[in-house]
Formats: structure tokens, sequence, C-alpha cells
């Protein structure tokens, strides 16, 4: 931080003596318009505190729902210590996320169970199988349907998750599939080179036979994109049956063999920064502020 400059500076330079007197007060310089603007972006803030997506937040500040010192926030405001912050006018304790430390789970969802916090039929909950966060929320990476089982990655920083479900980022998902029905080549080469869909075309990046015997065949697809229910309507293109779909893999993670049905995994420090790193953000931070794992079981990691 540069020296502070007196309030008025004398004709010739002042000896030690002088510029050393107590009774002399330094003043800071004015703010000026051009300096460069110090603390972090509040959607960064509200997303690494699990809040909600970078994107959703984007969204409140534009909608008007969120105020900062009493005004209206603007798209580009950071917060600096000591700021208030308000969400429909309710205010948030944001500096308890300044340093909050990374979690990211691997929960092995069953069928049945649907991936949001509220559900008007009453149907189980993803969400109320987790463990409690004493500050934020958990945050889905991508979505899995009520009848689709599988990796379901769920973290409580925001700005993770919406790096590894942006569109730009075109992150692999793998999945099982028993297909009912003939599966011929000519048809699996028309999956790999795209069809079109209601909301546009769509293909597998890969398909590989994995097994089964009379009307049932397993099959390990790669899509690189999130659309709802993309793997089972590529399949029906085709006038088959999907009976059985299962998540097995997102990005560089991969469901362990040994995590049963419902059961949680907890990232530890060095996994984390391996998916730091895969989603294009500093690992040095996941290092720095990664919890200690809730168990310590083996889980594989892809770097690429």
């Amino acid at each position: 931080m540069a020296s502070p400059t007196p309030a008025r500076r004398p004709p010739k330079p002042a000896s030690k003596a002088a510029t050393a007197n107590p009774a002399q007060k330094p003043q800071l310089p004015p703010k000026t318009t051009d300096a460069p603007s110090t603390g972090e972006r509040i959607q960064k803030i509200l997303a690494r505190g699990g809040v909600g997506s970078r994107r959703e937040i984007e969204r409140w500040i534009t909608e008007g729902k969120l105020k900062l010192n009493g005004q209206s926030v603007q798209l580009g405001d950071r917060l600096q210590a000591g700021d208030t912050l308000q969400l429909n006018e309710r205010r948030i304790d944001w500096e308890k996320f300044a340093e909050q430390a990374t979690r990211v789970l691997i929960y092995h969802k069953p069928t049945g169970e649907v991936v949001t916090r509220r559900d008007p039929q009453g149907r189980p909950l993803v969400f109320s199988k987790l463990p409690e966060l004493a500050t934020a929320r958990w945050i889905a990476v991508g979505r899995l349907d009520i009848n689709t089982s599988g990796l379901l990655l769920v973290t409580n920083n925001g700005e993770l998750a919406n790096c590894l479900m942006h569109p730009s980022t075109q992150v692999e998902r793998e999945y099982s599939v028993r297909i009912l029905g003939a599966v011929t080549d000519t048809m699996l080469e028309t999956l790999k080179q795209g069809v079109e869909l209601e909301d546009g075309p769509a293909k597998f990046e890969h398909i590989f036979y994995t097994g089964g015997e009379g009307a049932n065949r397993w099959y390990n697809v790669i899509v690189s994109e999130g659309r709802n229910r993309l793997v089972r309507r590529l399949w029906e293109s085709q006038q088959v049956v999907v009976s059985r779909l299962m998540r097995v893999r997102y990005g560089p993670v991969v469901l362990p063999e040994r995590l049963r049905t419902g059961a949680v995994y907890e990232l530890d420090t060095k996994e984390v920064a391996l998916l730091f790193e895969f989603a294009g953000l500093d690992k040095k931070k996941a290092l720095a502020s990664a919890a200690n794992p809730m168990e310590h079981k083996k889980i594989r990691i892809r770097k690429s």
C-alpha cells in the first residue's frame, strides 16, 4: 500500500524531522473514479456459498431482487468487508462464504427419487438423503430423472457446479443402458452420426456393447450435453425401449464400484483438487479449503 500523503505539500521537501513530527497527521488521498475495483463479484461469492448458481444470481440481479447497502445491485458490483447484502429484503450473511471449504459428494441415486428440494407429489427427495450443511446448501451438478439411477455429483460450491454444467464445457456423461429390442449396426451408426429430436440434433459420442442375452442388450453410451432425458430419447428415436438406465461417470468422476445404492462418498482433498483442475479453476484454493472427507473409500478420478 502506498504511503499516505500530507494534506498540504510544502514548496520544498520536508526534512526527516518534519515528516516524523507526530503532530502532523497525514490524510489518505481521496478516492478516484479510475481506481481499480476491490472485493469479489457478488454472484461469485454467493455461488461459492451455494445460495444459487451464477446464472441464477445474475437473473436475480437483473430482476432487482438483490440490494447492496440499500441500493439495487448492478451486474459487476463487488462485495467488501462491512457491506450489507439483501435478497428479497432478507439479509444474507455473505461474509461466512468467503473462506468456506469446498465439499463434493458422490451420491448413488436409486430409481424413484427426484432431484429437487420440494415435490408436490410427495415423492422421495435426493436432498433429504444428504448430510446437512451448517451454511449454504447442496447444489446438484446436473439432474437424473426419477427412473434413472447412478452417479449424482453434489457440491456446496456454486462456481464449481456452474463450470461442470455449463454447455460450453461439454463435459462427458457416461451411462450404462439396458435396451429391450433388436439393435442393428445401422441403428448404432445413426445414433453416432446424429438424429433430429424435438429440441434439435443430438448424438452419442461413443457406444460400447457390454453384454446381454435374448431381447435385452447392455450398452455404455457417452454424451457431452445434459438435455432432459437425452439418452432415453435418442434410443427411443430408433424404436427400442430403455428398460434400465444408470449414470456411471460424470467428467473425470467415476461411480465407485462398492458404493451401494443410496450411499454417499465424499471426495478428499486431492480428488477435489483434480476436479477443480478439470473444471479450469484454481486447484490451490481447493487444497487450501477442502473439507475433511466423511469416508475414506477409494475412488477413481480420471485426469483426462
